[in-house]
């Protein structure tokens, strides 16, 4: 087993992410740094991340958070904020897959199976993520027709998002989207491109897997079914 996939069954981080933390002179392989995630892992080799020594989890578990706003998305916030792993009680490692920011609510995974985080952060897979966004005015069809093929936000990158529905009360729209890409702040940077104003988002949907009735701070531990769900899309 290479040494960044050791680390992702460890519950470390995913694959991709092992990669950049080995670089970092993180991982000791038998008493020594080592710097190449490829790595082969033998049976008599002791691997240890930032001084702990590791094991291969045994006991995977994904859950789902129906974040508030103003938590933060990460394993440990160096401020003291409110972090999104302050609403988990468990022993084993675990940490977020990708990230809302912190002005947006809903769906978020936390696990500690680095295949799954791989697999859904991964961009060649374009696993499907549903939000809802409210906003001032309403989109028209030139808008609906831009963000469908993809509009310029920024650094060097293209947004693109998916028009699912659309529902106008009293100057407002709650805006139905789905977005295959997962660029930083992506549907901020859209909304802020055609001068349009992002009152809430919501991410209401990550591939087969839907928010439902969990109310705001909840979590719940999903089923192996919803979890094989997590890769047929």
């Amino acid at each position: 087993m290479r040494l960044n996939k050791y680390l992702a069954v460890s519950g470390v981080a995913s694959r991709r992410k092992s990669d950049e933390l080995i670089q970092m002179a993180t991982t000791e392989v038998n008493g020594k740094i080592c710097l190449d995630p490829a790595y082969n892992v033998g049976p008599e080799d002791k691997i240890y991340f930032d001084g702990k020594k590791l094991k291969p989890i045994k006991e995977k578990v994904v859950y789902m958070l129906n974040k508030p706003e103003k938590v933060i998305t990460t394993v440990f916030d160096t401020h003291g904020r409110r972090t999104v792993m302050d609403y988990v009680k468990s022993k084993l490692r675990l940490s977020p897959i990708g990230r809302l920011d912190q002005q947006t609510k809903g769906l978020l995974l936390i696990t500690n199976d680095g295949d799954l985080h791989h697999y859904l952060t991964h961009p060649s897979n374009r696993v499907p993520k549903d939000y809802e966004a409210v906003i001032e005015g309403r989109l028209d069809s030139n808008h609906i027709r831009k963000l469908s093929r993809g509009i310029y936000i920024g650094d060097k990158e293209y947004g693109r998002a998916e028009i699912r529905g659309q529902e106008t009360k009293k100057g407002r729209s709650i805006v139905q989207l789905r977005l295959r890409q997962g660029k930083k702040r992506e549907i901020r940077r859209i909304f802020f491109r055609i001068k349009t104003k992002l009152l809430s988002l919501k991410r209401v949907g990550y591939s087969n897997l839907k928010l439902g009735n969990l109310n705001e701070g909840e979590i719940r531990q999903l089923t192996e079914k919803e979890i094989k769900s997590l890769y047929d899309h």
